[in-house]
């Protein structure tokens, strides 16, 4: 991309953010007629014939103008980056941080409504994932008869999350039973990252006193299911919003995207990976390792508290995407969410 000439540049990135303005394929007369650059159309065509040799456009059909191609997009990503572009518009962004200021001690309610007001403000996808659990130390841990045979295990973590599982038990145990076992685990493993727990329970487990104490032995066995979180909780919200986008009106995009948003386990490991990065994130359409995410881009960012991930926040929608909007609106709403776990 370095060896583009400053014209050559300034054209494709003029041909980026029309064809984002407006989803029509973009000729050399549009981008005479909206962007002074002082060339003549024939001069800019030849220049976008280059570039469609080069692999940053493409030409859809034979008499239509030039439409970007992912190596375009990031050309043009890139160029953002470089120029530092800042809407500076934080109106748009007043009414989310109301409402996750109300939410500020409840860290899984806070991702649930981010998403949705992401969703709302860039009519893209809203998307978030709760801390890794390796991450998440434990506060509490209550255990309640829930059915013959199951018991529903409510875990407090320090973020403010509340993570609920339904186990099954092969021996009843009563209520009060289940009291005492919680309090041992609240008194043995409260302060602890759940990953220490894990190493610590098998620690105990193998020691003689707990095969012989057989409550003991229930406890152990009962927090080791309790803390199977592999990752984090996902949540996704604003797929009408998308749908109403002209991109989507190739049902092949909407199958795709469909199928990715039910693939939860793909993309917690995309949010996951991205959780270790600095800054806002942007992958574009082929970069995406999901092949159901290949004609997609995501914007997202890490959540921090510390060097301490807490949680990844990001914006799912097409190629054509507004990624000047996007990447501001993720970058302040990761800036605020950091801002309301830290006064906590």
């Amino acid at each position: 991309m370095e060896d583009l000439s400053e014209r050559t540049k300034k054209i494709l990135y003029a041909i980026v953010q029309s064809y984002i303005n407006y989803p029509d394929p973009v000729g050399s007369r549009v981008v005479t007629r909206r962007y002074s650059l002082g060339l003549s159309p024939a001069t800019i065509r030849n220049i976008m014939a280059d570039l469609e040799e080069m692999g940053f456009l493409i030409q859809p059909h034979t008499s239509a103008g030039r439409v970007p191609t992912d190596l375009g997009y990031r050309f043009y990503v890139n160029s953002l980056a470089a120029e530092d572009v800042n809407h500076s518009n934080m109106e748009i962004l007043q009414d989310l941080y109301r409402k996750l200021e109300a939410l500020r001690n409840n860290l899984d309610m806070l991702l649930g409504e981010t998403t949705k007001s992401l969703s709302l403000l860039s009519h893209y996808l809203g998307v978030a994932m709760s801390p890794t659990s390796d991450l998440t130390k434990l506060k509490k841990i209550d255990l309640l008869k829930y059915t013959t045979g199951r018991i529903a295990a409510v875990l407090f973590t320090d973020e403010g999350a509340i993570k609920n599982r339904v186990l099954s038990i092969d021996q009843e145990l009563s209520q009060k039973d289940l009291n005492r076992i919680a309090n041992y685990l609240n008194s043995e493993f409260s302060g602890y990252s759940l990953d220490e727990i894990r190493m610590k329970l098998l620690r105990e487990m193998s020691k003689e006193k707990v095969r012989c104490d057989t409550l003991l032995s229930r406890a152990m066995q009962i927090c080791q299911d309790a803390l199977s979180f592999p990752y984090g909780d996902l949540f996704v919200s604003g797929l009408s919003e998308v749908l109403d986008l002209p991109d989507f009106n190739d049902l092949r995009k909407i199958r795709e995207l469909s199928r990715a948003i039910e693939d939860k386990h793909m993309l917690i490991k995309l949010l996951d990976k991205l959780s270790e990065s600095e800054g806002v994130q942007v992958i574009i359409g082929s970069e995406n390792a999901m092949d159901e995410m290949k004609r997609f881009s995501i914007v997202a960012s890490a959540c921090r508290q510390g060097d301490r991930p807490i949680g990844v926040v990001g914006i799912i929608g097409p190629t054509r995407m507004n990624y000047a909007k996007a990447i501001y609106i993720v970058e302040n709403t990761v800036k605020f969410i950091t801002d309301v776990l830290e006064k906590r």
